[in-house]
């Protein structure tokens, strides 16, 4: 089985709900913590266009930034919205699960089952 990358905050419940799927299974788990290491908005565009969901899935559109900074999700690039998160990663949803060479939101945590 090849490794499996997690974009991951352990201060929120679905992305260790998430961590915690992938253990259970016998993942090999490279885990980034995006919240206190630094995000490279290229590498996050990146993974947000080789994803099948739409931008919006990756806004976390209920945090007070997100009115705070103006975003508008019908609007933005996923270049802009990269290099926002990238300074703001609280308006990231999670956890973003990636695997050769796909990448998904794992909420609910059985979309995991789409990229093992």
């Amino acid at each position: 089985m090849s490794k499996i990358r997690i974009w991951h905050n352990p201060r929120c419940s679905k992305s260790r709900q998430g961590l915690e799927y992938l253990t259970e299974r016998g993942c090999e788990v490279d885990i980034f913590e995006y919240s206190t290491d630094e995000i490279d908005a290229a590498e996050l565009a990146h993974i947000i266009e080789m994803s099948d969901q739409p931008l919006v899935d990756f806004i976390r559109t209920g945090e007070p930034e997100y009115r705070e900074l103006g975003v508008d999700e019908k609007t933005i690039t996923v270049r802009e919205f990269a290099e926002i998160a990238a300074r703001h990663p609280k308006l990231l949803q999670r956890p973003i699960v990636i695997k050769d060479g796909k990448a998904i939101i794992a909420r609910p945590t059985d979309r995991i089952d789409g990229i093992l």
